[in-house]
């Protein structure tokens, strides 16, 4: 079995951050996005690894490489304009050749083991071409989805199942929903996918949409799996869900000190201090991660905060955040529920008259406290 991860689009919803930089790429807990998938993807014991990429793809070649630290090998593919999850099936034709992939959408996250997903396709695959467990009845499921029930359904891919929990109709984005299962970023296909991917048409948007190429192999009676997720998954292409992401790693992490701290500063709960990280009369509330080499003065860093490495929190309060690497927040007050990009600089100016004083981008969004 091989993996598909798709990492092109332009990460619109997460803008200013994703004019710079790879949305695959955004930190949660001081870890790429990507990271996370890449890791699940080994952990299932697959190898060969295709990524397709876009406008971003240098950031991501630099990012991952040769997949070499996850065991990996890595291929990139070029998708030069974003036509559509089903169309990133189609350009890797060659390299997936006739086997069955994993196809994962490198932005979202969630808490479910991939081994076990996997592992059920396999069985599903060998007993129905078993005739002794199943009399030969069932041709092996032709592709395995992810359903999670959601509140807002109109903004998912949504799936209809049967009385027997078999998939019968998909739809994208419905405006009046028939189902609250909204499919999650990760897919299993075996190769008859490639003949759908290449009979559908594009939809009302311009992309060749993977629900329709599933709907294609139900309608040419083909068999698609579906397992509803118990746990968390968070598509992180918008601030909130980020943040939320973020919180659900955090609460995971085992305290380490791996800086320093002095006297007059205070850890409390589940906290990371990674190497080279100092803490100089300061409070951390845990989850929280210090990054590598970032200092921490007469400052609070409340629950549910990562700051990333070489970042310099002087005289201020940040909690519920994502600060990325070499950035800077000094007598700034209190921050929360933020995300800050690579290289920002945030302080009180000190100057008469007083004013606030901002050079923002397109797409930022600023909210002032008094």
């Amino acid at each position: 079995m091989r993996a598909l991860i798709l990492c092109g689009g332009a990460g619109t919803r997460l803008r200013p951050i994703t004019h710079t930089r790879a949305k695959q790429l955004v930190p949660v807990a001081n870890k790429p996005i990507l990271f996370y998938g890449l890791e699940a993807i080994a952990g299932a014991g697959i190898k060969q690894v295709g990524i397709i990429v876009g406008d971003t793809a240098a950031e991501v070649e630099e990012a991952v490489g040769d997949g070499g630290a996850w065991g990996l090998e890595v291929t990139y593919i070029l998708q030069e304009a974003p036509l559509g999850l089903a169309h990133c099936v189609l350009i890797a034709r060659d390299w997936l050749g006739d086997d069955d992939f994993v196809l994962w959408l490198g932005d979202n996250l969630l808490e479910q083991d991939l081994q076990g997903f996997v592992d059920r396709f396999e069985a599903d695959r060998v007993a129905t071409m078993t005739p002794t467990l199943t009399g030969g009845q069932d041709r092996p499921a032709a592709a395995q989805i992810l359903l999670k029930r959601v509140p807002d359904p109109h903004r998912f891919g949504i799936a209809e199942l049967d009385r027997e929990g078999r998939v019968v109709h998909l739809v994208e984005k419905p405006e009046q929903p028939r189902s609250d299962l909204a499919l999650v970023g990760v897919y299993l296909f075996d190769p008859t996918i490639h003949e759908a991917v290449a009979s559908i048409s594009p939809s009302a948007r311009g992309e060749l949409e993977i629900t329709d190429a599933i709907q294609w192999l139900i309608d040419h009676g083909r068999r698609v799996r579906s397992e509803v997720l118990e746990g968390w998954w968070i598509d992180t292409g918008k601030l909130t869900p980020l943040l939320d992401a973020n919180r659900l790693l955090l609460e995971m992490i085992e305290p380490r000190m791996e800086g320093e701290a002095d006297a007059g500063s205070r850890l409390d709960g589940r906290v990371v201090v990674e190497p080279g990280a100092r803490l100089v009369r300061s409070h951390v509330r845990g989850p929280a991660v210090i990054g590598a080499g970032s200092e921490v003065v007469d400052s609070f860093i409340g629950p549910f905060t990562a700051i990333g490495q070489r970042c310099h929190i002087e005289g201020s309060e940040v909690e519920h955040s994502v600060v990325m690497d070499d950035s800077s927040i000094v007598d700034a007050g209190r921050i929360e529920d933020s995300l800050l990009g690579h290289h920002v600089a945030v302080s009180r100016s000190r100057a008469l008259p007083r004013a606030t004083r901002l050079m923002v981008g397109d797409h930022c969004q600023v909210a002032i406290g008094t």
